[in-house]
């Protein structure tokens, strides 16, 4: 087999390595936890964190069947939150901007069946790490093979050059 054989197969081995890893991982990953926020006579609000967003999910307390209203406002320690309405009940807020120390107060108002209600509850986000880069499994797979790709390349340009032929000089001078 050639060099270039050689390294044509390794990079589709550490392509498919790379890849292949993160999607596995992802399969097995478990649910993030439900997380109780607050709770009224009328209504029950329980939370999911994801790594960018607060899913606030919006429930009835005596049947907890999703709310079908959309007018749901947030605020975090004193501060208005834009909120996206998902179907089935669910809020989305961004946390890009939340992630700090210790627990934060979440106001909630809900305008559900001709009533208002403000609920209170608090949340703790998960902070933002430094080191995000390298404890994600995706990222890092990314590059790495990004690496490998541009040191492949390296070694193959400066193979062709070294075993390129000579120019030859020209027979008119």
């Amino acid at each position: 087999m050639t060099s270039r054989g050689v390294l044509w197969t390794t990079a589709i081995a550490l392509t498919a390595t790379v890849l292949g890893r993160p999607a596995r991982a992802a399969e097995t990953a478990p649910p993030p936890p439900v997380i109780p926020i607050a709770h009224s006579a009328l209504l029950t609000i329980d939370a999911t964190i994801t790594d960018d967003t607060l899913a606030l999910h919006v429930k009835h307390a005596g049947n907890q069947i999703p709310i079908d209203g959309r007018d749901v406002t947030v605020s975090v320690d004193g501060k208005d939150q834009p909120v996206t309405p998902q179907p089935g009940g669910t809020f989305l807020l961004a946390t890009k901007d939340l992630r700090g120390d210790g627990k934060q107060q979440l106001n909630i108002v809900v305008a559900h069946d001709g009533i208002r209600e403000i609920l209170t509850g608090e949340v703790t986000l998960p902070k933002a790490s430094a080191t995000d880069l390298w404890s994600n499994h995706k990222q890092m797979g990314w590059w790495i093979l990004n690496i490998a790709i541009v040191l492949i390349a390296a070694f193959a340009f400066s193979h062709r050059k070294s075993s390129s032929p000579k120019e030859e000089s020209d027979p008119d001078d």
